[in-house]
């Protein structure tokens, strides 16, 4: 991960000047206990498909990964020149922790792994997203999806 000071002054700066969004912290659902809950991951690492059309900067749609596609099927097509695959390459639970959820399926902790997860292009306004939120959203609906694990990248 590059530091901001180590990047080119322009991009720095561009950096810099983004309006970011604030949140609130408390969580805004109740519901059941995780150990009966359905988990999907939602990554912004810009993973696709092998073979499907890449993620470009300024992509604000989503791409579908079903569960039960192999890790060598998945390619990360993130575009950036401060951004390190070297720890995705390793392993890919690094951006998409679908094996961990695995585990945690079969050790009881959470209920199950749906069937479908997504990935979206981190590199973008969030200011543009209420788009691809609720598209998103209406799929994970489609899934009975009742929990998200977001891994930003």
């Amino acid at each position: 991960m590059a530091h901001l000071e180590d990047l080119p002054p322009a991009t720095r700066q561009r950096l810099t000047d983004l309006d970011c969004p604030t949140y609130e912290t408390t969580p805004f659902v109740a519901g059941v206990p995780l150990r009966q809950r359905r988990v999907a991951i939602v990554t912004s690492a810009g993973l696709v498909s092998r073979g499907d059309k890449p993620m470009l900067a300024g992509d604000n749609g989503f791409r579908e990964l079903p569960t039960a596609l192999p890790a060598g099927d998945i390619v990360m097509s993130h575009v950036s020149v401060n951004f390190d695959r070297t720890g995705f390459q390793r392993d890919i639970n690094i951006a998409y922790p679908v094996d961990r959820l695995r585990e945690l399926a079969a050790d009881g902790v959470i209920g199950s792994v749906a069937d479908r997860h997504y990935s979206v292009m981190g590199a973008n306004d969030p200011k543009a997203w209420d788009g691809l939120a609720d598209g998103l959203v209406e799929r994970l609906r489609q899934d009975r999806v009742d929990a998200v694990v977001l891994s930003p990248v």
